[in-house]
């Protein structure tokens, strides 16, 4: 039986690629087969039908016949189904290609299906970096002969479309973190400046920030970027929430509350993401067992931020059994210890949904789903993940469609 990657990875094939039914050759003569019903329907009426499937059933049923594909393959119908909410996921060398296909691809999940699938790339060497949220922000080697430059290039994998951003240095691809908005401008943050590129501009505006360490996982909400900058010194980090408008770039501000105390520094090397609903913020990192410098972490806790009150509350807390997987099953203070030093969890996601992986947990993925009820949310494991000896992966939150434009 072929793998559900694979069956996923057809149902997501270029236009021009679908397989489909051929009718058998009619003898010269002969009177032409009567027409089954289906052929007697309007067009419309079809795209009624057809409008009620998901975006993976409809491209699959593109195969059928002749009749679906036509009736499939009109972009402002399928621009017209809703997206699917995917989780994309960076691999550690660049774009990924399966032994079947070497074209350049990128794997993704369905959260709700459980499905790994590919999506095709627009350019070979590229590393999908963000989304925004149905176009995806990839870096590619820029077209000149420059080897040191590099390109921003915002594409939509479905429909082919793809606009190539003005090549930017390779410092920018190594410490700028980039970060994608609604409308397609595309933002890149380093410690004292950030670059921003709007459609139909060929050209980056340059903003001076002058924040106290390299914003550490930004995100945008509600028409700002919210990020932590460590204001402590090189033995110890003291993190802190900063945080700007998208109309004035240069102007930070932390956000600070005599009433979250110690709320930083119980966490080992927290990273934010988007919560669910659009409102609420998730920091993320390990519990330290206690405030020392060198202290071990117990666990891994996800702490949320409500915008409009600006209170925390504790979201969820992973399982102790799952955590003894990212640490080798090491116990006691030492042998946390000297695991966590060699361990490293990944942490990503957005809209509600944190995914976890780490050296040690290979072929798998731990994902949380946030409970929008205020309750501590649902601890999973995801299989089957493709290339698992490859190296450790990152992602993003991607929503797959037809509709947007590059």
């Amino acid at each position: 039986m072929p793998s559900k990657e694979g069956n996923y990875s057809m149902m997501f094939a270029s236009l021009d690629s679908s397989t489909v039914a051929e009718s058998s050759e009619i003898e010269p003569g002969a009177p032409p087969p009567p027409a089954i019903p289906i052929q007697l329907l309007p067009q419309d009426a079809l795209h009624n039908v057809f409008g009620r499937l998901s975006l993976p059933e409809a491209v699959a049923c593109r195969s059928v016949c002749r009749i679906f594909r036509d009736a499939l393959s009109s972009l402002p119908f399928l621009s017209s189904l809703p997206p699917l909410r995917l989780l994309a996921l960076r691999h550690p060398r660049c774009s990924a290609a399966s032994a079947d296909d070497p074209r350049p691809c990128f794997l993704a999940l369905d959260p709700g299906l459980r499905r790994w699938f590919r999506l095709p790339l627009p350019f070979s060497s590229s590393s999908p970096v963000t989304a925004s949220p149905s176009l995806l922000f990839l870096w590619v080697d820029a077209a000149s002969d420059e080897r040191s430059s590099r390109s921003l290039v915002v594409c939509n994998p479905l429909s082919g479309s793809h606009r190539v951003l003005p090549p930017l240095g390779s410092a920018w691809s190594r410490h700028g973190t980039v970060l994608a908005c609604p409308d397609g401008t595309a933002l890149v943050l380093t410690q004292l400046a950030a670059l921003s590129c709007g459609q139909g501009t060929d050209r980056w505006l340059k903003f001076s920030l002058n924040l106290p360490s390299k914003p550490r996982s930004p995100v945008l909400m509600t028409g700002a970027i919210f990020a932590l900058c460590d204001v402590g010194t090189p033995w110890r980090s003291l993190w802190r929430l900063f945080s700007c408008r998208l109309l004035d770039l240069g102007k930070w501000a932390a956000l600070e509350r005599p009433e979250w105390g110690d709320v930083f520094n119980i966490l080992k090397r927290p990273r934010l993401l988007a919560g669910a609903g659009g409102g609420r913020i998730l920091m993320i990192g390990g519990l330290r067992s206690s405030l020392a410098a060198d202290a071990p972490c117990s666990t891994v806790l996800i702490l949320r931020l409500d915008l409009e009150t600006m209170e925390w509350d504790e979201a969820g807390r992973m399982p102790p059994e799952m955590y003894r997987c990212f640490s080798g099953g090491a116990v006691g203070s030492m042998a946390a210890a000297a695991a966590g030093a060699n361990n490293k969890v990944k942490v990503f996601g957005g809209d509600g949904r944190v995914w976890f992986s780490g050296r040690r947990v290979r072929g798998k993925l731990v994902m949380w789903e946030e409970d929008e009820k205020g309750g501590c949310g649902v601890w999973t494991w995801v299989d089957g993940l493709p290339g698992s000896n490859e190296g450790v992966y990152r992602g993003f939150v991607f929503h797959a469609g037809y509709g947007a434009t590059a």
